[in-house]
């Protein structure tokens, strides 16, 4: 009778026990922000987080809010030492893309201290990113299951295909054959990449690097041993995307809706201080939806040429714009040799450039914006759709070109027509920024794009997805009961 009194107070102790969530990164800020974002959602649920990342990315990091700080502890493990990676290299934002594989095979050294952490915390499960495919194995050792947290697409995942097209390593592939739709879609479907793309794709996917795999390898290795798919996305935008995953991966598929950011007020409240006040002097004067917003993300170092080719294709499409522009990476420029001589001169009376970081979000909410001029990555998308925003895209890296035709696809987006190598040409880039924000044929892209809104910017659907999230965690707890407190 003692023993089962004492079992059963075990049990108890065990369901009413604060779920834990061990969520690991991959080290580039496209993927370390959206985890930190789902770590907020789920921990605003009452699940405790242990969030790991290199230590110069955890002080990169926003600040936890205050309402979180007790369910979010951030835990540093400090990055292998890897020849041929810089010094304080922690994140793909701080190398040349070319440098990526060092900082993959670095990443990979990080077993032993996430197995020694595995020792002295033991979480309900591991959400990992698929650079790290060898968690399953390590988390299996302890009991512990892992799932794998996309920050990409579904349209993306799906492209890819299913485990065993990954693990033939592009036998017999060719790379025009990711300039098309895949076999493995039974749907009509515009994703696909450029004819540049296509061949970074096949080279980057299949070719093993300074780490010894694949990144084919380790999507395979991932999806293998993980025991679900979590999806930064939702059915409402992607549902044939979601339902094909679920047939090509055959185990739970499971969208945690798109993890839109905060609303426009508390993010111009939050640019308080920073070179708003400014900024928003400038926009309170332009038209309504008459300005384009350029930016291309933290990651792309746009080469110099580029830059100037965009310059003046911004240039001969005479409409306002507000460009925020990033130094190439390893090279230092005066801000006057970033732009083309009298640039900024010549169009002083309509646009605005800011070198450097700007408070995006607040930009993005304003009313004079009404169109952007994109690398089309996930989280812009994301953020721009929130506010209406036609999509003008000039997809430059991986995942960008699938995303791109995914937004023409949705009737919300336009790209710019490049040639062969991927170069383009500044009267293409004018004429697509014309179409798009003021011209008869983009008027159904931006009647569009402002009703896709309703989708992109509805937190209370996207917090119902967190719930759904939360609700199949519990369910799946090891000796816990059906119930949970929220």
């Amino acid at each position: 009778m003692i023993n089962n009194v004492f079992a059963s107070a075990e049990k108890i102790q065990k369901a009413s026990k604060q779920y834990e969530i061990m969520m690991f990164p991959w080290l580039a800020f496209g993927h370390i922000l959206p985890y930190f974002e789902l770590a907020k959602r789920l921990a605003s649920k009452g699940i405790h987080i242990s969030f790991i990342s290199t230590p110069r990315n955890i002080q990169r990091l926003p600040p936890v809010p205050d309402n979180l700080i007790e369910n979010i502890k951030l835990v540093q493990i400090p990055l292998t030492s890897v020849d041929g990676l810089p010094e304080n290299s922690e994140a793909t934002i701080d190398l040349p893309l070319e440098c990526t594989e060092y900082l993959r095979k670095a990443c990979d050294g990080l077993r032993e201290a996430l197995e020694q952490l595995l020792c002295k915390i033991s979480p309900d499960l591991i959400l990992f990113d698929f650079v790290q495919c060898w968690i399953p194995q390590i988390a299996a050792k302890f009991s512990v299951p892992s799932g794998y947290f996309s920050a990409y697409a579904a349209c993306t995942l799906a492209f890819l295909g299913p485990p065993a097209e990954l693990e033939s390593f592009g036998r017999g592939k060719k790379p025009e054959d990711f300039a098309v739709t895949p076999d493995w879609f039974p749907l009509t479907s515009l994703v696909s990449q450029g004819p540049h793309l296509a061949q970074k794709m096949f080279k980057n996917l299949y070719f093993p690097d300074k780490s010894s795999l694949s990144c084919s390898q380790r999507w395979a290795a991932t999806l293998h041993g993980c025991e679900f798919v979590a999806v930064r996305s939702c059915s409402e935008f992607e549902g044939e995307y979601l339902n094909l995953l679920r047939g090509l991966y055959r185990k739970p598929v499971l969208p945690v809706g798109l993890l839109p950011p905060l609303s426009k007020n508390k993010a111009c409240d939050q640019a308080t201080g920073s070179n708003w006040s400014h900024i928003s002097k400038w926009l309170d004067k332009q038209a309504r939806k008459s300005v384009l917003f350029v930016g291309f993300g933290t990651e792309y170092k746009m080469p110099l040429e580029e830059i100037h080719e965009l310059a003046y294709g911004l240039e001969l499409s005479k409409m306002p714009f507000f460009w925020i522009l990033r130094k190439p990476g390893g090279l230092e420029f005066d801000s006057s040799e970033l732009l083309p001589d009298g640039f900024l001169e010549r169009t002083s009376e309509r646009s605005m450039v800011s070198i450097g970081w700007a408070p995006q979000l607040a930009i993005l909410g304003h009313p004079a914006i009404g169109g952007c001029l994109y690398h089309s990555g996930w989280s812009s998308i994301i953020e721009s759709l929130g506010f209406g925003h036609p999509q003008i895209t000039m997809p430059m890296v991986d995942d960008q070109g699938l995303n791109a035709k995914l937004l023409v696809e949705k009737g919300v987006g336009f790209e710019v027509p490049r040639n062969e190598d991927g170069s383009f040409h500044r009267d293409a880039v004018a004429k697509s920024i014309r179409l798009v924000m003021l011209e008869d044929q983009g008027e159904g892209l931006r009647v569009k794009a402002a009703h896709i809104q309703k989708i992109f910017a509805d937190q209370d659907l996207h917090d119902s997805y967190i719930n759904d999230f939360v609700e199949f965690l519990y369910s799946r707890r090891k000796g816990s009961s059906d119930t949970h407190d929220s």
